[in-house]
């Protein structure tokens, strides 16, 4: 009998481990060969989202990127074996550049804050095809028998120069977890927070001053759980031994990405402050941050994010059976009656 109950027990451990291991995604899978391929997803992270809808600039500066590098020096880490990829993007000078001309995009699509040109290892290229088409109508010309050819116009020079980069990536800056064994049957919780900070700084293209400079940090957090299986059975005859687990990491990719989007966005609000821009606030503004507001509210909502009505009432029966971003969101909205505030579940501000 009790051999019986250990087996079901394991039985039970086994199945809800492997049900807790889904794929993340809408994915295509082929059954026959065993193959998924993940859909392509556009990533909107909730600093894009602020800065795509921020307010026009009354004039568009024209800025300059030539590199945005990689100071950390950090290596990804591996167990008991030398790694040679570096821990995070060697390329943030795309993620800057995207988050430049995403300023502004949500009316415009071309952007209302900065008019970004090419520089550094790209402007050697623009250069090359410039020479190109000037040496093509040139010879053009000269076979239609043309003294003239249509000059190329001129390259925008740049007011400010943005420069900085990934200045710090500090690992296992707070960890933890809890764990229970009993008879050869454990479980275990574990968690990691990692930080990134990210300098930026705006260089003045007459003087060479720094006009402008920025810190922003984000966090990196990561997860796992674990359960397993070490005990004899059968008479101590035959062992029985079961794991399963799961571990979720945050992109640090990512986590880059949010915090150089994060730094532009501070850099304008620093800018408007210091007088260098005027940030061109309509007069509907609060309406409009409303209806922004609203509509990442309620595609938390549909995406599953924020709890719902029965969420509530599991939360109120059994507070353990409510997964654990759902239930900081139940704790932080509880009235002082016990009930669950009615923003939790719709998202809207009362």
């Amino acid at each position: 009998m009790y051999k019986n109950l250990v087996i079901a027990f394991i039985g039970i451990l086994y199945l809800s481990g492997c049900a807790s291991i889904a794929i993340p995604g809408d994915q295509a899978c082929n059954t026959e060969f065993l193959e998924c391929v993940e859909e392509p997803q556009k990533i909107e992270l909730p600093t894009y989202r602020k800065l795509r809808y921020l307010p026009p600039a009354e004039q568009i500066p024209v800025v300059a990127v030539y590199n945005f590098m990689d100071g950390t020096g950090q290596r990804k880490s591996q167990d008991n074996v030398a790694s040679f990829s570096t821990a995070v993007t060697q390329d943030a000078k795309s993620l800057l550049i995207d988050a430049l001309k995403a300023a502004g995009s949500g009316e415009n699509p071309k952007g209302t804050w900065f008019r970004v040109v090419e520089r550094g290892t790209g402007l050697d290229n623009l250069v090359r095809e410039r020479q190109i088409v000037r040496s093509t109508r040139s010879e053009q010309a000269k076979q239609a028998g043309l003294d003239e050819f249509q000059e190329l116009q001129p390259m925008l020079f740049a007011g400010m120069i943005l420069e900085g980069g990934i200045v710090g990536y500090d690992t296992n800056i707070e960890t933890g977890g809890t764990g229970a064994r009993y008879l050869g049957i454990g479980t275990t919780n574990q968690y990691r927070r990692d930080s990134i900070v990210v300098s930026l700084r705006a260089v003045s293209t007459l003087t060479g001053e720094v006009i402008l400079n920025v810190q922003t940090s984000k966090t990196v957090l990561s997860s796992g759980q674990a359960g397993d299986v070490f005990r004899f059975i059968d008479m101590d005859t035959k062992l029985l031994e079961l794991e399963s687990g799961m571990t979720q990491n945050e992109s640090v990719t990512y986590a880059v990405r949010s915090a150089i989007e994060a730094a532009v966005l501070e850099l304008i609000k620093q800018g408007d402050e210091r007088g260098y821009w005027k940030i061109v606030y309509p007069d509907n503004w609060d309406e409009q941050v409303a209806e922004y507001e609203q509509a990442y509210w309620m595609s938390l909502k549909e995406s599953g994010v924020l709890p719902d009505a029965g969420d509530v009432e599991a939360f109120s029966n059994d507070p353990d059976s409510v997964p654990l971003w759902k239930k900081i969101l139940l704790k932080n909205n509880v009235d002082t009656d016990g009930s669950v505030s009615q923003q939790t579940i719709n998202g809207e501000n009362e």
